[in-house]
């Protein structure tokens, strides 16, 4: 459906993960079928080189400036290393008649922040972690809109409007959302993904991912724990890039006779979340959002590294039932023979915990996200 803003130009920033990249590209491809203009900004490094130009936006680069945490030789050249890149950002600006700027943190957002408001152009942020981070922190004090994926998220914008949105989707992931949302979706769908896997949708199916890197200590006490689980029990584990063989012979070594299907990584992870009743995985923003949209249990182990963000991101789903935590510290060969495998069969349970994730899911994130983009290009248009 056209905007009533067709035609007006957005820089939409951010970059480095995938958990940046993904909702920037589902927000862009809204506002394209709206009719706004969008380019992005980025840097040279991160996963938007590959991602970005792929979905057919153009993309701008500039000098990543990540703030110092302690007094070193960088400190001394942040200042005018960020100036620099401020200025660059209003060239892009200049260049590109951009009128507005979207922003969904990292290094690139806090320089675009500020140049946005050199130029006197508004700004709307989308914080995707229940812990926000520095650059969307900044920006928060004179934006126009913040737009939140948790409620408790302590982010509020101090002169503008602040909303819990839920985070942009991927379309996949949206689509299966749809599909899933009645029973008869869900069934149909589990089935058909289940049978293309080669797997009995009769019987229970397992996830283990660890994102696109994997996680090592998800795979090997997981692996080394196989016996644990049912031998009619089916499990999929995505390992990451060069260390499914490590989990092959591990599994083969713990004595589970039933399926486990070990790959490296999937192009089509939405056919994967289709099939399982229960996802084994970190606890990123973008997992958390996707199971819940989804409504699918799981078992998050946080990575423990970074501000403990992941861990927070989890809570709100394991306070309202639908998934377990355990610290990484603590999850063992015991944790999975006494919570994870008799989870997977517990059924009723997983049923309980199936619907408490629904409850939760959003699944309208980015239509929510381009209304807030069109309600600060325009102060008197209300958000819906």
């Amino acid at each position: 459906m056209m905007s009533q803003f067709a035609g007006a130009r957005v820089l939409l920033t951010g970059g480095g993960s995938a958990g940046h990249v993904n909702p920037l590209l589902a927000v862009a491809s809204v506002l394209k079928d709206r009719g706004i203009e969008v380019e992005a900004l980025g840097t040279t490094k991160g996963l938007e080189q590959e991602l970005v130009p792929a979905a057919g936006i153009k993309l701008n680069t500039i000098a990543k400036v990540p703030a110092p945490r302690r007094p070193n030789k960088a400190a001394l050249t942040f200042v005018p290393d960020l100036y620099k890149t401020v200025k660059d950002v209003e060239k892009i600006i200049d260049s590109s008649n951009i009128e507005a700027v979207v922003g969904f943190g990292g290094y690139v957002s806090a320089p675009a922040y500020l140049a946005a408001r050199n130029k006197g152009i508004p700004v709307a942020i989308h914080e995707q972690n229940a812990r926000p981070g520095l650059a969307n922190k900044l920006g928060a004090r004179f934006v126009q809109a913040v737009a939140l994926t948790f409620e408790s998220t302590p982010l509020q914008a101090r002169k503008g409007s602040t909303h819990t949105v839920g985070l942009p989707l991927r379309p996949e992931i949206e689509d299966l959302a749809k599909q899933r949302a009645s029973v008869e979706g869900r069934i149909e769908s589990r089935a058909q993904a289940a049978r293309a896997l080669g797997l009995d949708p009769r019987h229970p199916i397992m996830l283990i991912t660890g994102g696109s890197l994997g996680a090592k200590k998800l795979n090997d006490v997981l692996a080394t724990s196989a016996g644990a689980f049912d031998e009619r029990n089916q499990i999929i584990h995505l390992t990451g890039k060069g260390k499914s063989e490590g989990v092959e012979a591990a599994v083969r070594g713990s004595g589970f006779k039933g399926t486990w299907i070990v790959q490296e990584y999937s192009n089509s992870i939405h056919d994967l979340f289709a099939a399982a009743d229960l996802v084994v995985s970190r606890s990123g923003a973008g997992m958390v959002a996707e199971l819940t949209a989804l409504g699918l249990p799981a078992v998050y182990v946080p990575l423990p590294i970074g501000n403990g963000e992941q861990r927070l991101n989890a809570s709100e789903h394991h306070r309202a039932g639908g998934a377990l935590i355990f610290p990484d510290k603590d999850f063992n060969d015991y944790i999975v023979r006494t919570h994870v495998a008799p989870l997977l069969d517990s059924g009723d349970r997983l049923s309980k915990m199936a619907r408490s994730s629904r409850r939760l899911g959003r699944i309208d994130a980015s239509l929510r996200m381009a209304d807030i983009v069109e309600s600060v290009l325009s102060p008197k248009l209300g958000v819906r």
